[in-house]
C-alpha cells in the first residue's frame, strides 16, 4: 500500500467516529485535524473536500458493521441461527467493536434525508443491501424446508430492519436500554416464528 494509501486510510479511521457520532453537518474541519494530528491541507491533499471525507467514513462504520455480523454468522450453520444474529448483535452491540456512536445508517438516514443527497443514497444503499441479505437469508431458509413456504421474505426482512432500527432510535431518545431489548426479542420472535 502506497503512503498516500496509507494517509487515507488513517484520515477515515480516525474521522469515521466522529462522523457517526456528530454527523456531516456537526463535524467541522477542527474535529478532522484534531482526531488525526494532519493539517487541513494533509486531509485536503488526499480528500477533495469534506464531503469526500464522509462518504468514506459512511463506508467505513458501514463495514464496520458489516464484518461483526459477517463473523457471527459464520459461527452458526442453519439459517435461523444467521438470522437471530441480528437481534443479538443490536441487542447486545456493547459486547462487540461497533462504530462510537452506534448504527451509522440510521445516524446518516436521520441526517441526510433533507439535506446531502450523496449521503442520503448511501444510506438507501445500505438500506436495500440490508434488506436483500436478509431476503436472500430467508428464501434459503424457505428452499431448504427450514423456514414455511407461505412466507413473504421481503416483508419479513423491511420489518426486520424497521424494527432493528426504530428499536436504536427509540433507545437513542429515550435513554432506555430495556426498550431496545424488549424490540430485538420482538424480532427474534419474527425469526422463531418463520418455521
Amino acid at each position: 500500500m502506497s503512503k498516500a494509501a496509507r494517509t487515507r486510510e488513517f484520515i477515515i479511521e480516525k474521522t469515521a467516529p466522529i462522523f457517526n457520532i456528530k454527523g456531516y453537518a456537526g463535524t467541522s474541519l477542527n474535529d478532522m485535524t484534531n482526531a488525526t494530528g494532519l493539517t487541513k491541507g494533509s486531509i485536503y491533499g488526499n480528500f477533495t473536500n469534506k464531503d469526500e471525507v464522509a462518504l468514506a467514513a459512511f463506508e467505513y462504520n458501514l463495514n464496520c458493521v458489516d464484518e461483526i455480523i459477517r463473523q457471527e454468522m459464520a459461527k452458526h450453520s442453519s439459517i435461523q441461527e444467521k438470522l437471530l444474529v441480528y437481534a443479538n448483535v443490536y441487542e447486545n452491540f456493547l459486547k462487540f467493536p461497533f462504530p462510537n456512536g452506534g448504527c451509522p445508517i440510521l445516524n446518516t438516514a436521520i441526517e441526510a434525508d433533507d439535506t446531502h443527497p450523496a449521503l442520503k443514497e448511501k444510506a438507501s444503499n445500505a438500506i436495500h443491501d440490508w434488506k436483500n441479505k436478509i431476503t436472500s437469508l430467508i428464501q434459503k431458509g424457505i428452499d431448504n424446508k427450514e423456514f414455511k413456504s407461505d412466507i413473504d421474505p421481503e416483508q419479513t426482512a423491511l420489518t426486520m430492519i424497521a424494527m432493528i432500527e426504530g428499536g436504536i432510535m427509540i433507545t437513542k431518545l429515550t435513554g432506555k436500554l430495556n426498550y431496545r431489548k424488549a424490540v430485538m426479542q420482538s424480532v427474534e420472535k419474527i425469526i422463531r416464528d418463520l418455521s
